[in-house]
């Protein structure tokens, strides 16, 4: 039998202790960050719940509250072409951010695999096969927002048709007992997805690494291994939530120290921006509302990139794990983590069940 996904552990620890500190190298973490960042790996190692408002601050007089809530008056139809600008650029933006992270999903692949994680030259070499990882993101994308329509639109359709909504009181029943189904439909089809998306990201990611297949052929030949190993899939997802959630723990307590240390020092120097504007009788303009945009923007963006370095040894266990679990049921994968002595034809060498510890560093082409 291959490697199990519980002995798989092992190994991703030693392979994260001798990428990271063996030895510490300050630039492969902060590159290692935001490739993970980028990639999307982050949100694999669970997620901690940020605050989503700051405590009230007490007002000192009525001036200070003319700053605030001096706002310049905004002509509508200016307002309506701005908001249609941001909805464009936003839209815009996701679609380039999906493209990104579809090609750094694969030079987290090269920087795990080799140990040394080198953006630029695995960013050059894998354009063509992010491209193609890029479509089918799209793809499961739309996908996922049209199920998401006919699962919501369809009830919600019954239930206007039936007037239902229209005296609510009067049919209260059925639509507690339609909601509670409903609720559950949406609950699998989540899990669905997210499913689809970890086994697509860890077993089909490196298919199309090493052989330039598309996704859709990753697939197909995901589902023949699946069918004759369902139970060691199974036990893979099982304990990759368990880790998810022990990772969440740890990152979301770290996560919340780096938020109290900078949000502390962020808060007075707002409070000292405010107190200086009014003092020098500044008002809410489009200079000062864009300084106030970008200043918040560079924050958040700072905040992101220190939770990124505090979340590198997830970004690097969770896909090495990932690939040490598949190696021995994926032979092209095996070979390159367990390359044969020279002089032995790859082709009469059987890939190991039960692989060593730990390989040596493959040389990356």
């Amino acid at each position: 039998m291959p490697i199990s996904a519980v002995d798989t552990i092992s190994l991703a620890f030693q392979h994260t202790k001798r990428q990271l500190i063996q030895p510490f190298r300050f630039w492969q973490w902060t590159r290692l960050a935001l490739v993970g960042l980028l990639a999307g790996e982050m949100g694999s190692s669970g997620g901690a719940n940020f605050p989503t408002s700051i405590p009230n601050i007490p007002q000192q007089g009525g001036s200070s509250r003319h700053f605030l809530g001096s706002f310049p008056h905004i002509d509508p139809a200016i307002l309506g072409a701005a908001i249609t600008v941001a909805v464009i650029s936003f839209l815009v933006l996701l679609i380039v951010f999906a493209y990104i992270s579809s090609v750094m999903r694969f030079v987290l692949f090269d920087s795990i695999i080799a140990r040394e994680c080198h953006i630029r030259a695995s960013w050059s070499r894998r354009q063509g096969i992010g491209w193609k990882f890029f479509l089918w993101n799209l793809g499961i994308m739309f996908a996922t927002l049209a199920l998401m329509v006919i699962l919501v639109g369809i009830p919600a359709a019954i239930g206007f048709a039936a007037g239902w909504f229209k005296s609510p009181s009067d049919h209260l029943p059925v639509l507690i007992v339609g909601g509670i189904l409903l609720f559950f439909v949406l609950i699998a089809f989540f899990i669905v997805a997210a499913v689809v998306h970890v086994m697509t990201k860890d077993f089909v990611v490196p298919q199309m690494a090493l052989e330039g297949i598309g996704a859709v052929e990753g697939w197909r030949r995901l589902l023949a291994m699946l069918k004759g190993e369902k139970g060691g899939y199974a036990v893979y997802i099982g304990m990759k939530i368990v880790l998810a959630i022990g990772a969440g723990i740890v990152i979301g307590i770290a996560t919340f120290i780096v938020l109290f240390v900078v949000a502390l020092p962020s808060i007075a120097a707002a409070i000292l921006a405010v107190i200086v504007g009014k003092n020098v009788g500044l008002d809410w303009n489009v200079f000062t509302i864009t300084a106030a945009v970008v200043a918040g923007c560079i924050l958040f963006a700072v905040f992101f990139y220190l939770v990124a370095l505090i979340s590198v040894p997830a970004i690097v266990f969770f896909p090495a794990y990932s690939i040490y679990f598949f190696a021995p049921r994926y032979r092209p994968l095996s070979l390159l983590l367990y390359p044969p002595p020279p002089g032995i034809n790859p082709d009469d060498n059987v890939a190991p069940q039960e692989p060593p510890p730990l390989p040596p560093t493959p040389q990356m082409a």
